[in-house]
């Protein structure tokens, strides 16, 4: 019975290794790909959907934020998940901003990413932020019957520095510098 045991273990197929933890950095496509990814999810999370617990893993613990219009707002990675948590509280229903939505969109080929050695990423951009608010009937003519309206209240420029852990095999938010933050143009422009 043994020797018959140990016959059908050696006709078994081979169980595949399992895949080495990655060590090295990817480049190239590869790392544009994973860091607009991150940036995607990100930025969605913070901002649309409203869901920081998705991405926290994304941010790393020793995470800081630059901020030119209000400093040092940010100390940790935890600092921003539970600042993130606390905003998206205050919309629910009976919150202080009760409804309240907003978006971040990418300014369309304004992004630069970057490898800084062979231990992290430097992502550059320029982003658009957007508030749902309602417009009242008729402001696009008479048969508009208002409704909510997208619409931008603002602009910045970002710096993010993401760092590869090797250990996990993918990237991290180390550092964000947000500036040059202004308002929305006038829209439609005077004189129009």
């Amino acid at each position: 019975m043994i020797a018959f045991a140990a016959f059908l273990l050696a006709q078994a197929a081979p169980v595949p290794a399992a895949p080495a933890a990655a060590t090295e950095m990817p480049t190239g496509t590869q790392m544009v790909a994973q860091i607009e990814a991150n940036d995607a999810k990100l930025f969605w999370a913070f901002f649309e959907g409203c869901d920081p617990d998705s991405v926290a893993d994304l941010v790393h613990p020793d995470f800081r934020m630059i901020h030119d219009l209000a400093g040092l707002p940010l100390a940790s990675g935890a600092d921003m998940i539970e600042q993130s948590r606390n905003q998206c509280a205050a919309r629910e229903p009976g919150g202080e901003n009760e409804g309240y939505r907003n978006r971040r969109l990418l300014v369309p080929g304004s992004r630069t990413i970057e490898p800084l050695g062979t231990w992290g990423v430097l992502e550059e951009g320029h982003h658009t932020f957007h508030e749902l608010r309602q417009r009242p009937a008729g402001a696009y003519g008479p048969d508009d019957p208002g409704g909510p309206t997208w619409v931008q209240t603002g602009g910045g420029r970002y710096l993010h520095v993401w760092q590869w852990m090797p250990e996990e095999g993918r990237f991290r938010l180390l550092e964000s510098l947000s500036i040059d933050h202004g308002p929305a143009p006038q829209y439609p422009p005077d004189g129009a």
